[in-house]
C-alpha cells in the first residue's frame, strides 16, 4: 500500500510471468514510493528476481503492466528505461580501468570529457573510493569492487536503482559494512531502489518496506517491524526470524487475551485475534529471542505468564548469546536464543520457559 503523501513511483499491476507451463510470478501488485528502498524477500525460485528482470527489461510480463512515474514501460527498450543495475557478481569489465568502468553508462548519453571526468570523480567520492580511477578491478578487494559497481549504477542518475543479491559474494563482515554503505548512500541521493535478497537480516536492516514472496505470490508487505512482528501466515513467520510453532485449540477470551490449550491440555494466553472463535484450531507463534529460561531449582511463577517445562537437549555457544533446544514433555523441541548467563546452562538441565502473552501471536493453521 502507498499513502497519499508518498504516491507510487513504481507500480506492478496484475503481473504474471510464465515460462512454458511454469508460473514464476502470479498476479502480483506492488506500489513503491518515490525515494524509498523496497526489498523483495524470499527463497530461491520465489519470483523476486523475475520481477526485477521484468522492470529491467530483461524479461517481458506474460500479463499485466509495469509503470515508472506513471509511464508504462512494458514496451520500452532496456537502454531507454534509465535504470541503474547492480548484480551479485559486480559485472565489472576486467580489462577496463575503474574510470572506464564507472563512466561506461555516460558514453551512451553523449557526455563530454570534462562532464564525464567530473561525474566519475563525484560518484567515486560518494562511494568513498576517490582517487582509484586509474586502477584495474583486479587491484581492488571484493568490497571495493562492489562500491565501483554502485558508482557505475548511480552515475547516470537513474530513475530506479535495481540490486539483485548484491552482497551475497561478500564475507559476513563486509556484508554488514556494505549494508550500511548502501543504506546511507540511498538516503543521501534519494534514488528509488528495489533490492532483491533471500537474507532476512539484509531486508530487516535496510528496507523502508519489505515484500515477502513465495512460489510467485506476494505473501505480505509492510515496514520491517510490521512484517516481523505481525506476520499474516505460517510462511512469513517461518521465513523471518527464529519462530516456534505450538499447535493449539482456541477456548475463550480472558483478561484481554485469547485463552487456548495445547495438545497436552496446558492452558496458554495469546494476543487477541478477532478472526478466531472457540474451538478453532490454530498455531501460536513465538520468536526464539522472546523466550526466557529459568532453572527448575530457581523457578518462581509469575501471574499472567505462560510456562512450559522441559529439559535442554542441545546448546550451541555463540559468544554473548547461545542457541538452546529444549525438549518439552511431549518430546517436541523449542528453540531459545538467550544471553549467556554467568554460569551457563548445560545439556540435561531441567528448565521452565516463561513466555509473555504479548509475544504469542495466533495464526491459522
Amino acid at each position: 500500500m502507498t499513502d497519499k503523501k508518498n504516491p507510487a513511483f513504481v507500480k506492478f499491476r496484475s503481473i504474471v510471468k510464465r515460462f512454458g507451463e511454469v508460473t514464476a510470478v502470479n498476479n502480483v501488485d506492488i506500489d513503491i514510493a518515490e525515494g524509498s528502498l523496497v526489498t523483495l524477500l524470499g527463497p530461491s525460485g520465489c519470483g523476486k528476481t523475475t520481477l526485477l528482470r521484468m522492470i529491467a527489461g530483461l524479461e517481458t510480463p506474460t500479463e499485466g503492466d509495469i509503470f515508472i512515474n506513471d509511464k508504462r514501460i512494458n514496451d520500452i527498450p532496456i537502454h531507454k528505461r534509465n535504470l541503474g543495475m547492480i548484480f551479485q557478481n559486480y559485472a565489472l569489465f576486467p580489462h577496463k580501468s575503474i574510470f572506464d568502468n564507472v563512466a561506461f553508462g555516460l558514453k551512451y548519453r553523449s557526455a563530454g570529457k570534462d562532464e564525464m571526468r567530473e561525474k566519475v570523480h563525484k560518484a567515486l567520492k560518494l562511494v568513498r573510493l576517490p582517487g582509484v580511477e586509474n586502477r584495474m578491478p583486479s587491484q581492488l578487494s571484493g568490497g571495493q569492487q562492489q562500491r565501483i559497481a554502485l558508482a557505475r549504477a548511480i552515475i547516470i542518475e537513474p530513475d530506479v536503482l535495481l540490486m539483485d543479491e548484491p552482497l551475497s559474494a561478500l564475507d559476513e563482515n563486509l556484508r554488514e559494512e556494505m549494508r550500511r554503505e548502501i543504506t546511507n548512500l540511498q538516503q543521501e541521493i534519494g534514488v528509488t531502489t528495489i533490492f532483491v535478497t533471500h537474507d532476512q537480516r539484509e531486508a530487516l536492516s535496510m528496507s523502508d518496506k519489505i515484500i515477502v514472496m513465495n512460489q510467485g505470490v506476494k505473501q505480505q508487505e509492510g515496514k520491517p517491524e510490521e512484517v516481523y512482528n505481525h506476520f499474516t501466515n505460517h510462511f512469513v513467520a517461518d521465513f523471518l526470524g527464529h519462530p516456534n510453532f505450538l499447535q493449539v485449540t482456541v477456548d475463550q477470551e480472558r483478561n484481554g487475551y485469547l485463552e487456548v490449550h495445547l495438545e497436552n491440555g496446558d492452558k496458554f494466553l495469546a494476543t487477541p485475534a478477532t478472526e478466531f472463535k472457540s474451538g478453532d484450531k490454530a498455531e501460536v507463534v513465538v520468536r526464539a529471542q522472546k523466550l526466557k529460561m529459568e532453572l527448575k531449582s530457581e523457578f518462581n511463577r509469575k501471574e499472567g505468564m505462560n510456562y512450559l517445562f522441559g529439559r535442554i537437549s542441545d546448546r550451541s555457544y555463540m559468544g554473548g548469546e547461545a542457541n538452546y533446544y529444549v525438549e518439552l514433555e511431549d518430546k517436541s523441541l523449542l528453540h531459545v536464543i538467550s544471553f549467556v548467563r554467568r554460569v551457563p546452562l548445560q545439556r540435561n538441565d531441567e528448565v521452565y520457559i516463561r513466555i509473555n502473552p504479548e509475544d504469542c501471536r495466533l495464526i491459522k493453521n
